[in-house]
Order: C-alpha cells, then sequence, then structure tokens
C-alpha cells in the first residue's frame, strides 16, 4: 500500500479489521432479548451511525496527526502494530465469558457503532492509512465504503450464518482472517523499520 494503492487490498484489510464475522455472535448477544422485527432496523441503523464516525476520522485523521507531529515511519510502526494485536486477538480469543458488551433493550450507538463497528482498532487503523495515503483519500474513502458494505452484508445475514456455520465455522473463519492479517502486520512492521533505519543510518556523520 506504500507503493501501489489498491482500494480492493485495502478494503480487504479493514474488513478483516471490522471483524463482521467475529462480531456475527456478539451481535445475536446483543440482540438476542430484542423483538426480531426490529433486527434489520437496529442493525442497518447502527452500522450508518459507524460509518459516520469512522468518515469523521477519515477526513480528520491527518489533522490529528499534524497536531501532535507524529512522523510517517512512527505512523507505519504504530500501524502495524495495531494489525499484530488485532491478529492475535483474532487468533488467540478472550476466554468465553468476557464480553463486556452484552446489554438488555434496543441498543442505540453503544455498542453496535461503537465500538462493534467504529471501535478503537479501527479508527486508529484508518487514522494510520490516511495518513499513509494522503494522495489517495477518495481511493481510501471508497475501500472503507466497499469493507462497511461487506460488514453491514454479514451482520444483516447473521442468522443466516449462523445457522450455516454454527459457533466452530465462525471461530475458523476468525482464525483465518487473524492469520493474514498477522501477515500483514508482520510487513508493515518490517517496512516501517526498514524506512526507520534507512534514516538513521543516513543522518549519522560520513
Amino acid at each position: 500500500m506504500e507503493v501501489n494503492f489498491s482500494i480492493i487490498s485495502t478494503a480487504i484489510v479493514l474488513t478483516f479489521i471490522l471483524d463482521p464475522f467475529g462480531n456475527v455472535p456478539l451481535l445475536l448477544t446483543i440482540l438476542k432479548d430484542v423483538d426480531a422485527k426490529k433486527h434489520r432496523r437496529i442493525i442497518i441503523r447502527e452500522m450508518i451511525i459507524g460509518l459516520v464516525i469512522l468518515i469523521l476520522f477519515l477526513f480528520a485523521g491527518r489533522n490529528f496527526l499534524n497536531l501532535f507531529h507524529l512522523e510517517t515511519t512512527s505512523v507505519t510502526i504504530a500501524g502495524g502494530l495495531i494489525f499484530l494485536i488485532i491478529a492475535l486477538k483474532l487468533i488467540f480469543p478472550p476466554s468465553e465469558g468476557s464480553n463486556i458488551f452484552a446489554s438488555t433493550g434496543e441498543p442505540f450507538i453503544v455498542p453496535i457503532a461503537m465500538p462493534m463497528v467504529a471501535g478503537p482498532s479501527a479508527l486508529a487503523t484508518i487514522i494510520v492509512m490516511s495518513n499513509k495515503n494522503s494522495e489517495n483519500l477518495t481511493g481510501l474513502f471508497l475501500a472503507l465504503i466497499i469493507a462497511w458494505a461487506i460488514s453491514s452484508i454479514i451482520l444483516l445475514l447473521s442468522p443466516l450464518f449462523y445457522r450455516l456455520l454454527r459457533t466452530k465455522g465462525l471461530i475458523a473463519l476468525e482464525r483465518l482472517m487473524g492469520m493474514l492479517l498477522l501477515i500483514m502486520a508482520v510487513q508493515m512492521l518490517m517496512d516501517g523499520l526498514s524506512e526507520y533505519m534507512r534514516v538513521f543510518i543516513g543522518s549519522l556523520p560520513n
């Protein structure tokens, strides 16, 4: 993504970050006490709110980084660490019963729009990508829309996916997404560290 920006590959990465398959069981848990007739309306509303939040961070993220005088190399390494943490959580999820998002009644913004959709990891990733691809914000916006649309469709079809894949199938998909994201995290860290070493060596006196 540093040399040739790709909307499709960026959309795939963002889909991994949004982790729709991993959110299916959580979404079903949150909505289990809500009238089934309201599920589709609630999911659509919360996904739209989450998208608005993500877009705000996409276009304001660069100003946020400039405010704290963050360098591109630091942002790249930070992004790799973010991906690494997310990947490890996908591959080695926390023990059952640790869900802090369960609630009663109809949810509004929390916990579906935030933090399920626009969570800390997604927002941080958007900021990192907007800084790394400041000349391709339109493409990044399209990638975000694609990833959001894929996630929305999966969450809207969450009852069907759960019936087809069951818990073990969803876990297997989540592990696969985690492994792919782990590879991307390692590559991103290597790119950032290589750039840092190049700048460091170049700054040394002859």
